[in-house]
């Protein structure tokens, strides 16, 4: 079954949260889930918007757009990005612990942009193909107040943190699937990310 939650109270939270083991990082600190370890560089070097590391797809009225938030990817980009990105996880992490179904799941950043007016969404059917597997998100954290509406004005967006399992591989292809839809660019994506590691490691000195 699914794990989703759209809105968690604070008290709830919190006691949720004393009962997570410290050790128990989130798509951050010391390991690094979706991505070997060797391909996390130092911060501060990188110079991609979020646009050339996000998979984005047309449904309709919809475009939709999924941007990876493992650190081996958001190191990569420009420092503002970096640090815009890196601060939403840590933001939410109390959250994030309390939500997840295992210790090192793998985050996204999913938004619903309409083109049209009273435009209806479904946060539940966006999946993702990693490995030959279907998967489909353990939580969904909302970070738009009218997220739960699922329901967008004409030039609106919407948007919530995903959360899948660790079993999600960023280093290989993976397919977006939002309803009938689904989008490769993730391999062409890998290849811009193995060019600009490849730079940052210089800039940053190997």
């Amino acid at each position: 079954m699914m794990w989703r939650r759209v809105a968690v109270p604070a008290c709830v939270l919190g006691a949720l949260h004393a009962c997570v083991p410290a050790a128990a990082p989130v798509s951050g600190a010391g390991s690094e889930p979706g991505m070997n370890a060797a391909a996390l560089v130092p911060p501060g070097h990188g110079t991609l918007r979020q646009d050339d590391f996000t998979v984005s797809l047309r449904n309709g009225a919809l475009l939709v757009k999924v941007t990876p938030l493992a650190e081996a990817v958001i190191r990569l980009a420009a420092p503002d990005t970096y640090e815009r990105l890196h601060a939403l996880v840590e933001s939410r992490r109390v959250e994030l612990t309390a939500v997840a179904a295992e210790a090192e799941p793998v985050l996204f950043l999913v938004s619903f942009f309409s083109y049209q007016p009273d435009a209806p969404f479904r946060p539940d059917d966006l999946h993702l193909l990693s490995r030959g597997r279907l998967l489909r998100p353990q939580a969904i954290l909302s970070l738009t107040p009218a997220w739960g509406a699922q329901r967008l004005e004409q030039q609106q967006t919407q948007s919530a943190i995903y959360v899948f399992e660790a079993g999600v591989d960023l280093e290989l292809p993976l397919t977006v699937r939002y309803g009938r839809v689904e989008s490769d660019e993730w391999s062409r994506i890998l290849e811009r990310l193995r060019l600009e590691r490849g730079r940052v490691r210089a800039r940053a000195g190997g």
